[in-house]
C-alpha cells in the first residue's frame, strides 16, 4: 500500500513536500516515483528513485527544482519540490514496481493522489 501526503495551495515561488508511505511488503528491488496529472493533460512522470541504489529520475521540467529522496527507515518516498510553478499544479500520485530502467516504469501500485495547486 502507498499513502501520499503534503499537497496544497501555494504562491508560485513556494515550496512543498509530499510523501508517500508505502507498507506491505519489501521494496529492496523496487523503483519508487512520482507522477502527475493536471486537468485536461496527460500522466507525466516527474520524478523516480531506485529503492536499493538511490538513483533518480527527473522529467527536464522539474530538474534543478524538485528532489527526490527516501527514508528506508521509515519507508517512504519524498519530493521536495521548490521554486514552485503555476505549471506545477496538479495531482500527483506515487507509485511503485520493479525497476526495468526509466523508460518502462509503468508501474502497478498506485497511491492515491495528493493535490498541488500553484498560484501565480
Amino acid at each position: 500500500q502507498l499513502q501520499a501526503s503534503g499537497g496544497g495551495l501555494v504562491q508560485a515561488g513556494a515550496s512543498l513536500r509530499l510523501s508517500c508511505a508505502a507498507s506491505g511488503g519489501t521494496f529492496s528491488s523496487y523503483a519508487m516515483g512520482w507522477f502527475r496529472q493536471a486537468p485536461g493533460k496527460e500522466r507525466e512522470f516527474v520524478a523516480g528513485i531506485i529503492w536499493s541504489a538511490g538513483s533518480t529520475y527527473y522529467v527536464d521540467s522539474v530538474k534543478g527544482r524538485f528532489t527526490i529522496s527516501r527514508d528506508n527507515a521509515k519507508n517512504t518516498v519524498h519530493l521536495q519540490m521548490n521554486s514552485l510553478k503555476p505549471d506545477d499544479t496538479a495531482v500527483y500520485y506515487c507509485a511503485a514496481d520493479r525497476y526495468t530502467g526509466w523508460g518502462s516504469f509503468r508501474p502497478r501500485s498506485w497511491g492515491q493522489g495528493t493535490q498541488v495547486t500553484v498560484s501565480s
